[in-house]
C-alpha cells in the first residue's frame, strides 16, 4: 500500500489535485480536491466511488470515462474537467510529470546556419528522450536567409522557384508539421522547446500546444504584449496574429515543440518566395504586408535581443531553469543530419 498526491493546473482553469493509495494493482481511498467549482457538490463523493478500485494502468482516457459515466446531466464541472482529473492521478502514480518535476536547460540565442537549427530539434529530442541532456529550451539565432516548410507541405505548392532563387533563399523541410517559416537573420523570434512525453501525459495534441506555452503568454505579458492563445495552435495579441506553434511527439520519449514570431519581416519579399503567403494575404485585399508582420517590433518599441533576453528571464523565473550550450557532439550530430537528411532532394522533396 502506497499514498500518493498528484497535481495538475488546469490552463486557464483551476487546480485538482488526487489524494489516493495503490492496493493490489488497483486505485484505493481515492479524494479528489481543488479550488475548482462543481454543482451539485454531492457529486465528489460519486468521482471518487468511480475511481476506487480502477486499476493503476488505467490511461487518462480510461479515467475520465469512470468520472463522466457516473455523472449525471445536471452535474457541471466549472474550472476542470474529468481529464484534468485523470491527468493529476497519472502523476500521483507517476505515469506523468510536471513543471515542477523536471530542471530545465536554457540555451540563449547563438548564430548558427539556419538548417543547422532545423537538425538540432532532432538532435536535442534524441538527447532528452535518452536522458543525456534535460529538458531544454533553446533560442534561434541565423546567418543566412532560408524558408523552413512543414513536415507535410508540397515544395511546389509553396515555394516560388523563381522568387527563391532571385533572393538567394534555399528551402529546408523540418521534422514538425505547421506552415513555412520564412526566415531572414533578425526577422522572427524562433524557439525550441524539448520535453520528456511524461510533461503532456493525457493531454491530446490540441491541448499540449497552450499548456506548453502558457509560460511565453506570461512573458509576452511582461513586455507589454496581451497574447492569447487562438485554437490550436497560433497565439494572438488585441492587434492581430503574433505567431504560430509546430509540435512532433518522437516514439523515443520527447515533444518537440517551437514557435515562431514575426519581429520584423519584409513581407513583400516574403510574397515574392511563399505562394500560400500571397494567398493568405489576397484575401484580405491587402497588396502590401509589411504593417501586418512586424507584431513583436512595432507592439513593443524593443529591439529582438531585448525580447529574447526577456524571454530567457521569464522562463527562468517560472520554471528551474539553468544557461546552457551546445556540445561539440550535438553539433557534430546536426552537422551530419544536415548533409546525410535535411539538405538532400530525397528528404527536401518527399512531398513534391
Amino acid at each position: 500500500m502506497r499514498d500518493m498526491r498528484g497535481e495538475y493546473k488546469v490552463p486557464g482553469g483551476k487546480l485538482v489535485a488526487v489524494d489516493l493509495e495503490e492496493v493490489d494493482g488497483r486505485l484505493a481511498s481515492v479524494s479528489v480536491s481543488g479550488d475548482f467549482f462543481l454543482e451539485p457538490d454531492e457529486a465528489l463523493g460519486d468521482i471518487n466511488a468511480a475511481l476506487t478500485g480502477m486499476p493503476v494502468d488505467a490511461g487518462v482516457e480510461q479515467l475520465a470515462g469512470a468520472v463522466t459515466g457516473a455523472l449525471g446531466d445536471d452535474v457541471a464541472l466549472i474550472g476542470f474537467s474529468a481529464e484534468s482529473i485523470g491527468i493529476a492521478i497519472r502523476r500521483a502514480l507517476g505515469k506523468a510529470t510536471g513543471w515542477d518535476d523536471h530542471d530545465f536547460e536554457v540555451i540563449p540565442a547563438t548564430v548558427l546556419d539556419p538548417a543547422l537549427h532545423v537538425a538540432l530539434d532532432e538532435v536535442i529530442a534524441k538527447a532528452v528522450a535518452s536522458g543525456q541532456r534535460p529538458p531544454t529550451l533553446r533560442f534561434w539565432d541565423w546567418d543566412s536567409p532560408l524558408v523552413v516548410i512543414g513536415s507535410f507541405q508540397s515544395v511546389r505548392n509553396e515555394i516560388d522557384p523563381e522568387g527563391a532563387s532571385r533572393h538567394g533563399i534555399d528551402v529546408v523541410r523540418r521534422v514538425s508539421g505547421g506552415g513555412a517559416m520564412f526566415m531572414e537573420p533578425g526577422n522572427t523570434i524562433t524557439y525550441s522547446l524539448v520535453v520528456p512525453t511524461s510533461l503532456v501525459e493525457g493531454l491530446s495534441f490540441e491541448r499540449s500546444y497552450s499548456f506548453l506555452d502558457e509560460w511565453v503568454i506570461e512573458a509576452l505579458a511582461e513586455i507589454g504584449v496581451n497574447a492569447h492563445f487562438v485554437p490550436f495552435n497560433d497565439i494572438a495579441s488585441d492587434r492581430g496574429k503574433i505567431g504560430g506553434a509546430a509540435q512532433k511527439r518522437f516514439a523515443s520519449g520527447a515533444v518537440l515543440h517551437h514557435v515562431t514570431m514575426a519581429y520584423d519581416i519584409d513581407a513583400d519579399k516574403m510574397l515574392e518566395v511563399l505562394r500560400i503567403g500571397r494567398e493568405k494575404m489576397s484575401d484580405k485585399g491587402t497588396t502590401s504586408a509589411n504593417k501586418r508582420v512586424d507584431p513583436m517590433r512595432s507592439q513593443t518599441g524593443m529591439t529582438r535581443d531585448a525580447i529574447l533576453e526577456s524571454f530567457a528571464q521569464s522562463f527562468a523565473r517560472r520554471y528551474r531553469a539553468t544557461v546552457s550550450d551546445y556540445t561539440a557532439e550535438e553539433l557534430d550530430a546536426a552537422k551530419v543530419l544536415v548533409a546525410e537528411k535535411f539538405a538532400t532532394p530525397e528528404w527536401t522533396h518527399r512531398v513534391p
